[in-house]
């Protein structure tokens, strides 16, 4: 049952993948795509968007019921603990891997997760070595990028990061759901960014 769970994620992902010509153009969807072993991890999180009712009528429902359907066998990341982030972020903040560490599937070329986030909440300034893709699933966000205009997005819009480029991001009145993906610079997890970083 896990398998067809995760199978029916994977084909979600792919189909909108390919799609969406912003994705498709910044890292086409992997073919060398893998299923690796998978230990399920429960965060706060988790509950919260199983529970989240402020995500629907969105134009890529198939692919939000795809992911929640995932959220119960998921194992949901936990990337800032041990740091100053604050545990009210690290209760509220949903993450999990579809391609790459602790995911169910591998490629050599890409990483994709789920990023989720309930109403109110900041996701601070950090960065990381792989440039980054994002696609508003449901719900909307504000996207901060250093040196750049702040830019709300919505179900269906897109926004890159340059590989150590800062950038933040938060929810208002609404919760956001988005697919994140990356190319390059695998090794390396994202770190907070430092007041000198954003000098």
């Amino acid at each position: 049952m896990t398998r067809a769970v995760w199978d029916r994620l994977l084909a979600e992902a792919r189909r909108v993948h390919d799609a969406n010509a912003a994705l498709h153009a910044f890292c086409p969807f992997p073919n060398d795509i893998t299923p690796q072993p998978l230990s399920p991890h429960h965060v706060p999180a988790a509950d919260l968007f199983t529970r989240e009712t402020g995500l629907a009528g969105s134009p890529l429902a198939g692919f939000h019921d795809a992911l929640l359907a995932a959220t119960p066998a998921a194992h949901w990341r936990e990337t800032y603990k041990d740091t100053n982030i604050g545990q009210d972020f690290m209760d509220r903040f949903g993450c999990y891997c579809l391609i790459g560490d602790q995911g169910p599937f591998h490629s050599d070329h890409m990483r994709a997760w789920m990023v989720y986030m309930p109403p109110h909440l900041h996701y601070t300034w950090h960065h990381h070595l792989a440039e980054e893709a994002y696609l508003v699933i449901a719900g909307s966000a504000r996207f901060f990028r250093h040196r750049s205009p702040e830019v709300t997005l919505s179900a269906g819009d897109t926004l890159q990061h340059q590989s150590n480029e800062p950038h933040a991001m938060e929810t208002g009145d609404s919760p956001v759901l988005c697919y994140v993906i990356w190319r390059n610079g695998f090794d390396l997890i994202p770190v907070l960014s430092t007041a000198e970083d954003l000098a």
